[in-house]
């Protein structure tokens, strides 16, 4: 079963698939944020012409294991793809998602220059790819 994560931020939203299997999570692309109802209907889009069968959006937790003011705006933003899918929709912490991001682009050997831009996508794939970790 293929499955669609989701990097929500206040500018972007990066979008991860896994392959078919649900074990290798890859970047699918980056969506401009508009307003929720219209995010969450592209959201739902891409994971019906995608096959998916879970769709899991990142949210960020306090240390108390609470949703923090980022983290409600995703929970926000997966009760509002819930309305446009009959998917489930499941939050998974995304904490730290940015910066592995960012440390992968390091590791990859990206220079400085082309390391400057969004990582949207890339955070949406580790994202995906710790929780397809935790269910194997």
């Amino acid at each position: 079963m293929r499955i669609l994560a989701v990097d929500p931020g206040e500018k972007r939203l990066g979008i991860a698939l896994s392959d078919p299997t649900g074990t290798i999570a890859n970047p699918l692309t980056v969506l401009k944020h508009v307003s929720r109802p219209i995010n969450a209907a592209s959201i739902a889009q891409l994971a019906h012409e995608n096959d998916t069968g879970l769709i899991i959006v990142g949210a960020t937790y306090d240390d108390d294991g609470e949703l923090t003011a980022q983290g409600r705006h995703a929970a926000r933003l997966a009760d509002a793809i819930r309305t446009q899918t009959t998917l489930p929709v499941e939050l998974w912490d995304e904490g730290g998602s940015t910066q592995a991001a960012r440390s992968a682009r390091i590791s990859m050997g990206v220079s400085r220059k082309r390391r400057s831009g969004h990582l949207d996508e890339l955070a949406a794939t580790v994202i995906l790819q710790t929780f397809l970790d935790a269910n194997s």
